[in-house]
């Protein structure tokens, strides 16, 4: 395909793209990533998606482009990106054997048409100790991580017990349901 854009800052989505053999350029949206306050939560990541994609329709109307959104989702609440060591310590201790949602809302736009989904997965968090939670932060810094933490990293091998869902949804991009979709 040409001129797919992938409108991502995200190593991991860079890297999942890589992987399944796709050319592709980088582009990223710097959109405001608030969304309504009467949204629920399971709603929030295709918005944002859908955002950052138009955003970068606006500039390359002719190409392809593939947008996503995750979060991680406990309860009712959306956690975020930490923005510091101890907000990644609550979140981690929040997490702490209890299971939540990782749901990547993904937005593919073509001149022709717009394709917006979302791929949920449900994560089963082992109890974590204080000097895990510790451990982790300090070593694999996870600020740029929804929820504070990579499953891919050493907090994914040592602290996940299961995962009911797409394993790469939770790094970022079901890549597989994007393939599915992509068009050809």
């Amino acid at each position: 395909m040409n001129n797919l854009i992938v409108a991502s800052q995200s190593p991991r989505r860079k890297q999942l793209m890589e992987a399944a053999g796709y050319s592709f350029k980088i582009v990223v949206s710097n959109i405001d990533e608030t969304s309504p306050e009467s949204m629920l939560g399971e709603e929030v990541p295709e918005y944002l998606a859908h955002q950052k994609a138009l955003a970068i329709a606006a500039l390359h109307p002719e190409s392809t482009i593939l947008a996503a959104d995750t979060i991680v989702l406990l309860g009712n609440e959306i956690l975020g990106k930490p923005i510091d060591s101890a907000d990644a310590f609550a979140m981690l201790q929040m997490l702490s054997g209890k299971v939540h949602r990782v749901i990547t809302g993904v937005c593919i736009w073509t001149p022709k048409a717009t394709d917006l989904f979302s791929v949920q997965t449900e994560v089963f968090f082992r109890p974590l100790t204080l000097d895990q939670i510790h451990y982790y932060i300090t070593h694999y810094k996870p600020f740029d991580k929804a929820g504070s933490y990579a499953i891919q990293e050493w907090i994914g091998m040592i602290g996940i017990e299961k995962i009911n869902g797409d394993y790469y949804n939770v790094m970022g991009l079901p890549i597989g349901e994007v393939t599915k979709r992509l068009p050809k």
